[in-house]
């Protein structure tokens, strides 16, 4: 799915973050290179992620201050998934984690490190997380912990919890939750603790939200959403 590690990319970049690596499979090389020419591109070694990618996307994390790991494979790909949690027990940088990156197994693998977890509900039972533990877990990960949904909850390693309301259906639309996890690894990779980058991205997201509902209605898309970022953060 090149689209979801592409939405977190541009909305990395609308953060204002300077440098933005993007690793996705070869054959979607060229529309990560025209979807911005700010992009790095690196691509796997073949079409999917395999375990021959991990070392080089390794070196690449050690250069990085945050990454989103997880948005575009597919939940059916066991070899990629077994990939993605070599990289996940190694990476050396902070995190984001979504989407495939979300796996009962990842809570292990990440201990020690900085890390957001960006979860909606379903995602959130497959981590085997109740709804209900969210403030034990988190503590227990020493971690920040985001469950979207109508009513965000975000979750401090504190056990501190943070609804936010508003935003609309519209945002249920595909490639919000990537946008969400770019725009809080953008800004954690400028020197936002990441309690602080995910209540702020939460905000923007659902403001970007109410605001492009005014014109379009619920069928705003998610570049749209992104393209409001920079304004709202200012």
């Amino acid at each position: 799915m090149h689209g979801a590690p592409l939405f977190g990319a541009l909305a990395a970049e609308a953060s204002g973050a300077d440098l933005i690596f993007v690793c996705l499979p070869r054959c979607h090389a060229e529309v990560a290179k025209s979807t911005s020419l700010n992009f790095q591109v690196h691509t796997f070694k073949g079409d999917t992620l395999t375990k021959v990618d991990v070392l080089p996307i390794l070196e690449l994390l050690a250069t990085m201050d945050a990454a989103v790991l997880g948005p575009g494979i597919a939940h059916g790909d066991h070899a990629g998934i077994s990939a993605l949690c070599d990289i996940l027990a190694e990476a050396p940088c902070a995190l984001v984690l979504d989407a495939a990156a979300l796996q009962r197994k990842t809570l292990s693998l990440v201990a020690g490190k900085t890390v957001v977890f960006t979860p909606h509900l379903a995602e959130l039972e497959r981590m085997g997380i109740d709804p209900k533990d969210l403030a034990h877990q988190a503590k227990q990960l020493d971690a920040v912990l985001f469950l979207k949904g109508p009513t965000d909850r975000i979750v401090g390693p504190d056990g501190s919890v943070t609804e936010l309301t508003g935003g609309n259906a519209g945002l249920t639309v595909g490639g919000t939750g990537d946008a969400l996890a770019g725009l809080i690894a953008g800004l954690m990779a400028q020197g936002l603790e990441p309690l602080n980058a995910a209540k702020t991205a939460g905000t923007i997201i659902k403001k970007a939200g109410e605001e492009l509902a005014k014109d379009y209605g619920f069928a705003y898309g998610t570049k749209r959403v992104i393209r409001q970022i920079p304004r709202l953060l200012r």
